[in-house]
């Protein structure tokens, strides 16, 4: 067995581990299943990659992201380490090589989605492959207590039945001690064992900063904290929109989201880490397995749906340890939209039910068939063609999915695949009889060495430019070539994914669990309170935070607005009184949440009057409940 910092030395030229990495790998080479909580830039690749090279054989890592997936295996190849993926919108046969390759040593690590898995085709290869390491990524959606659940995780632990004695490592970012506990049964944890690195960031300042005109707000924020950041929006449309208009008024900025191609994600994501773009704005689509260090402010417009992804949003400004900023822009109709997706989030049985028998159609699917099959799926064109409303229709599916019937892909563009496998001199033989095609096999030979060994993602646009021909000529090419027989190609996706996870039923016959439904929603409740808690929070931010992920003995920070805020002399005495005298007749009828004592006065003073309620609150004459109510103590 290879000593793991000679691993680290040879493949990534670093000297040292991070805190807790290599306490992490010895455990995972010792055989224990092992729990590592790491945040994020906290360096989890590692500790599954490290291992993987110590030992004989092949490391399976199961992650939900595929683009996270794909730039692993990129920059794995790029030091010299085989690597490959498999996930939702592979055809069958480019499937069957990457598995068969596994089999016979190819890899040293095997990357998968989650959906893979429930494929009998999957799990019998995986027996025949020398496996030496199970990691699973993302380990926080195997449990149902966590924020972001998906069923196929809960598959995982089939396969420590066909691989006894292979080690599990699960990875996460985020999780509360609830999903600690679950993530180690689900996974058939032979014997508990969990590292945690502290959540505790001192150099990063949390600020709720309470806004009504957001745009104008965050403009001035960019011009007083110089270098690089990050805006978090909702949609494509608004990463777009707030983009030009930093633009406008002459901030270096861009956008980002899953919808760009492969290509504007590569360039867009090269400039901003390189320093050429200063501020990305972007959906939550960005930052995964991102290492930029230098990060200074990340700013949200909008406060998502949980702490998990806050923090972890958040938690992407400041990994240099040098001081950063994590600002959200909050108004209370946030509040009160968030509250409103909630509920449109979990539709009626007769819709579900509606939708699932369209997705029939859609696919033209028999009763009994489409386990582990992948669709093109457009949502847009499925509701119109089915009379269905987009929001609704969306919430439905993503119950589905969490029900296990289904997998929905709906952020990711899958480039072009290739590979040539027919004998040089078929080849030979074809370009004679095809002159437009030799130009392109040559180039296409040149430009991916390797690929007639194995699949390779290519540019269809980048052959073009260097064939001299239109992107549509190289498909053709491509496509034809393929039909006699000399080359497997998968053209690049443009739409979302849609895969199923268990075979087709009939309508009547599918079957929903509505009482863990039910707990579901009710546990997304209680994330979106605690989400409203923190925004409008007049204890410190970082301690509540810390609380939130079990870490309840923390000292105040020092540094949030919260406890910079805490002192009378940012406001005029007379407003002081004006505002104490009005507060103390809010809570003089009942007790209140923040939240709502700051609704009574106009959005521009908010933000004051939440420092007056702290300073009501350290000098006693307001006191809050457990539930977060403030009362008048006199």
């Amino acid at each position: 067995m290879a000593e793991p910092h000679s691993i680290l030395q040879q493949y990534w030229g670093y000297d040292a581990f991070r805190p807790l990495q290599e306490d992490i790998i010895r455990s995972v080479l010792e055989g224990k299943d092992t729990l590592a909580l790491l945040p994020t830039g906290g360096g989890k690749s590692i500790c599954y990659q490290v291992p993987a090279l110590c030992r004989e054989g092949i490391c399976l890592v199961i992650s939900p992201l595929i683009a996270l997936m794909k730039d692993q295996v990129a920059n794995l190849q790029k030091r010299g380490v085989p690597s490959a993926a498999l996930y939702s919108g592979m055809s069958r046969r480019e499937i069957d090589i990457v598995l068969e390759n596994a089999c016979n040593g190819a890899y040293k690590l095997l990357y998968l989605s989650p959906e893979r898995l429930l494929t009998d085709l999957a799990q019998a290869r995986i027996q025949r492959m020398n496996v030496n390491l199970l990691a699973v990524d993302e380990a926080h959606c195997i449990s149902q207590w966590g924020y972001d659940f998906r069923p196929p995780y809960l598959r995982i632990a089939e396969l420590r039945e066909i691989l006894p004695g292979v080690p599990v490592l699960a990875l996460t970012a985020t999780a509360t001690s609830d999903v600690v506990t679950d993530i180690q049964e689900k996974l058939g944890f032979r014997k508990p064992c969990f590292f945690q690195q502290s959540f505790q960031r001192s150099n990063l300042s949390y600020s709720v900063l309470y806004e009504s005109k957001k745009r104008e707000k965050l403009l001035d924020i960019l011009k007083n904290v110089p270098g690089s950041g990050i805006v978090y929006v909702r949609s494509r449309g608004e990463a777009k929109e707030i983009s030009h208009f930093l633009q406008q008024n002459l901030i270096n900025a861009g956008f980002y989201h899953a919808g760009l191609t492969p290509e504007e994600r590569n360039t867009r994501q090269a400039q901003w880490v390189d320093g050429q773009m200063r501020i990305m704005v972007c959906t939550n689509a960005f930052g995964m397995g991102i290492d930029k260090p230098d990060v200074r402010i990340v700013v949200h417009l909008h406060l998502p749906e949980s702490l998990e992804a806050y923090f972890q949003e958040a938690g992407r400004a400041g990994r240099d340890g040098k001081k950063a900023y994590a600002t959200l822009l909050f108004a209370p109709s946030d509040a009160d939209s968030l509250r409103y997706h909630l509920e449109t989030a979990f539709p009626t049985i007769e819709m579900m039910s509606r939708v699932y028998q369209a997705l029939g159609s859609y696919t033209q699917l028999a009763i009994g068939a489409g386990l582990g099959e992948s669709f093109d799926f457009d949502l847009a064109a499925f509701c119109a063609a089915f009379k269905l409303e987009q929001g609704p229709t969306h919430a439905a599916l993503k119950i589905l999915e969490q029900e296990g019937w289904l997998a929905l892909n709906d952020a990711e563009i899958t480039m072009a695949r290739a590979q040539v496998t027919a004998s040089r001199e078929a080849i030979y033989d074809y370009q004679l009889r095809q002159p437009q095609a030799d130009t392109v096999i040559k180039v296409m030979l040149r430009a991916y060495p390797g690929i007639n060994s194995q699949f390779l993602e290519i540019s269809e646009a980048l052959l073009a430019r260097y064939a001299n021909l239109p992107v549509e000529n190289i498909r053709q090419v491509l496509n034809t070539a393929g039909k006699e027989g000399l080359l497997l190609y998968e053209p690049q996706k443009d739409k979302p994914q849609l895969t199923f996870t268990h075979e087709r039923v009939a309508a009547e016959n599918l079957r929903i669990d509505y009482q863990k439904l039910n707990w579901r929603k009710e546990r997304a409740a209680e994330r979106v309170r605690k989400a409203i808690e923190y925004a409008e929070t007049l204890q410190c931010r970082s301690q509540l935070l810390l609380a939130y992920f079990g870490e309840s003995d923390s000292k105040r920070c020092g540094i949030c607005d919260v406890c910079t805020g805490r002192n009378k002399s940012d406001v005029s005495t007379d407003a002081f009184e004006s505002y104490e005298k009005k507060i103390r007749e809010i809570l003089k009828k009942e007790a209140l949440p923040p939240g709502e004592v700051l609704k009574a006065f106009a959005l521009k003073r908010q933000e004051t009057v939440a420092k007056v309620l702290a300073y009501l609150l350290d000098e006693q004459k307001l006191v809050q409940n457990e539930d977060g109510n403030l009362s008048w103590a006199e």
